[in-house]
């Protein structure tokens, strides 16, 4: 995971720029500094809850809004000059998707002022990441889960990946790898599986890609936000048909 770029490429700074004009669900911050980006710059609001200023009936936030959390899509510049993205393996002790494929990322706490808040303070739990060295670009609409999460991406560039030491929570995480952001987009190393739920028909898609050090199978709905940010990015279609879960752009 080491470029020979310490400051950002220009490659870099034009896609912070065409990410930033993806209209956001709330405004990014730690943003990167660039001068043609400066009268852009939108200061993260304090959170709020806006239900209560206009109903006085106390209400519990669980009732009011589903369980949430959001993942850091954090992405950089490699030795080749492609673009790649930081990933982990859940460890195995985990309860829930144990040793499975990952990004960065968890449930909404208390004290998160935003997604964006979330994804960095989970990412520095699990990996070391410092939000300081993330500048956050976009965040993308949330993805609901068959248990009613909603999933937020987080889209983030790590402009000095050198300043960046992986460093594992081993209670949360077996490894930490990188990928390049565009084989989401190939045939290449990929299969899917059709599955059904409630009626409706749609695919999971596995990308397997083999690291420094180990082999992985990335799948699921890390595949399809990686889908997502890679069609994003590229601006292109993948190569394949994608036949997305209905159920993940359901209204909670």
């Amino acid at each position: 995971m080491v470029s020979s770029n310490m400051a950002a490429s220009q490659r870099l700074v034009n896609l912070a720029q065409q990410l930033r004009l993806v209209k956001p669900l709330c405004p990014p911050s730690n943003t990167m500094e660039d001068p043609t980006h400066q009268e852009n710059v939108v200061h993260r609001e304090q959170s709020s809850n806006p239900e209560s200023e206009t109903n006085p009936i106390p209400k519990s936030p669980e009732k009011i809004r589903p369980k949430r959390a959001a993942v850091l899509i954090c992405l950089f510049e490699g030795e080749n000059g492609d673009l790649r993205v930081i990933l982990t393996k859940r460890s195995s002790t985990l309860s829930t998707h144990s040793g499975d494929v990952a990004l960065p990322g968890g449930k909404r706490e208390e004290g998160d002022a935003d997604d964006i808040e979330t994804a960095l303070r989970e990412a520095k739990e699990e990996i070391g990441l410092d939000p300081s060295l993330v500048d956050v670009v976009t965040v993308l609409e949330p993805i609901s889960t068959k248990i009613g999460m909603a999933v937020v991406p987080v889209v983030g560039i790590l402009v000095d990946n050198r300043a960046f030491i992986p460093t594992p929570n081993a209670a949360e995480v077996a490894a930490i790898f990188d990928a390049p952001l565009d084989m989401f987009l190939k045939n290449e190393n990929r299969r899917a599986e059709e599955r059904e739920w409630m009626g409706q028909k749609y695919l999971l898609h596995f990308f397997d890609y083999e690291a420094e050090n180990g082999k992985y199978v990335i799948w699921a709905l890390t595949a399809g936000i990686l889908i997502s940010v890679a069609s994003l990015v590229y601006q292109q279609p993948p190569d394949f048909q994608e036949q997305r879960p209905q159920f993940w752009t359901r209204s909670l």
